[in-house]
């Protein structure tokens, strides 16, 4: 038994080691540009991690026990589609803004419930999703129709 313990401890230790990602949440690397978008009140920006990459989208946001208010991560998807998401290994509860190929928001799922594997379905075709701390789009006063302007976003 004593055996069992000290190999279970040894695989534990590689896994967190070899892949950080898995125990910590993968940070991405921040855009040192900031995303702003166009509300009816004016504009609102943000500092964002990119998920540009299929293996960045998968693991977006997994496991981040906390996010600056005025952080989030926008995804990237390689074309315009309808986009399906899920809070699964995500501690945090989001908003969820869907933006079309233009900019345009099209959809916002808010404070979506942490740890669901509940599909989140951007209803429309969009080519980028952003996430922020649940409630920050109410607070924010984001909504549909807005424009949002970021260096990856139209490209």
């Amino acid at each position: 038994m004593r055996n069992f313990k000290q190999v279970a401890i040894h695989i534990v230790s590689i896994l967190i080691f070899a892949f950080p990602a898995i125990s910590m949440g993968a940070q991405l690397p921040t855009d040192s540009e900031r995303l702003v978008i166009e509300t009816r009140n004016g504009p609102v920006a943000f500092s964002v991690e990119l998920a540009l990459t299929a293996e960045d989208r998968a693991s977006g946001l997994m496991n981040r026990q906390s996010m600056p208010a005025d952080h989030g991560m926008l995804f990237k998807f390689e074309q315009t589609r309808q986009v399906l998401m899920w809070m699964k290994n995500t501690p945090l509860p989001l908003d969820m803004v869907f933006i079309d190929a233009d900019g345009v928001v099209a959809r916002i799922a808010e404070d979506t419930t942490p740890f669901s594997e509940t599909i989140i379905p951007s209803v429309a075709p969009v080519r980028y999703v952003l996430e922020l701390n649940g409630g920050t789009a109410a607070k924010r006063g984001i909504a549909a129709g807005d424009k949002v302007r970021h260096r990856v976003i139209g490209k």
